[in-house]
């Protein structure tokens, strides 16, 4: 994590905000997923639960700029320019998330960043299932007759290796 926070006496503190600066202007003209929640009791930010909730929003940001320490945007076809300071950023660069904590609110934190793929889970319990061997690669099929759902993977060699190795015992 990069992080910024207003009145730090770390020496990269000002080198931090313009990191986070640059990713924050990159996002000009991009999608983003824009995510706000509260921070649980605990102070613990590693508690919240980012799946996508009602007031979560994707859209195309516009003109992103830091000016001072205030964050400024426009959300694509307006003409309003939205800002909030914050008195700490955290720039996931992995992940390509910022996380802003307004001086407005303390007990909030936004998340900004690029949508990230949502896989669409399926959840099958002793699966009917068969397995046979293709040129190198072992096929698996499983199938959920309530559900109505088959499954097919196909597994290389290395694969399977690893499948067993962390498969208990």
């Amino acid at each position: 994590m990069i992080t910024w926070q207003q009145n730090s006496d770390n020496p990269e503190n000002g080198a931090n905000l313009t990191k986070i600066s640059k990713f924050w202007t990159a996002l000009n003209n991009r999608k983003i997923a824009w995510r706000q929640r509260l921070i649980p009791a605990s102070g613990n930010a590693q508690e919240i639960d980012w799946e996508w909730q009602r007031f979560d929003d994707e859209f195309k940001l516009q003109n992103p700029q830091i000016r001072g320490i205030t964050l400024y945007w426009q959300k694509v076809d307006t003409d309003q320019e939205r800002s909030t300071t914050p008195w700490k950023l955290e720039l996931d660069p992995q992940r390509l998330q910022l996380y802003i904590y307004p001086q407005s609110q303390k007990n909030l934190v936004i998340r900004v960043g690029i949508p990230e793929v949502v896989y669409q889970k399926i959840e099958i319990t002793n699966p009917q299932w068969e397995s046979h061997s293709q040129e190198e690669n072992h096929i698996i099929t499983l199938r959920d007759k309530q559900q109505q759902i088959e499954v097919k993977l196909t597994l290389s060699p290395e694969n399977i290796a690893q499948l067993k190795e962390n498969l208990p015992g």
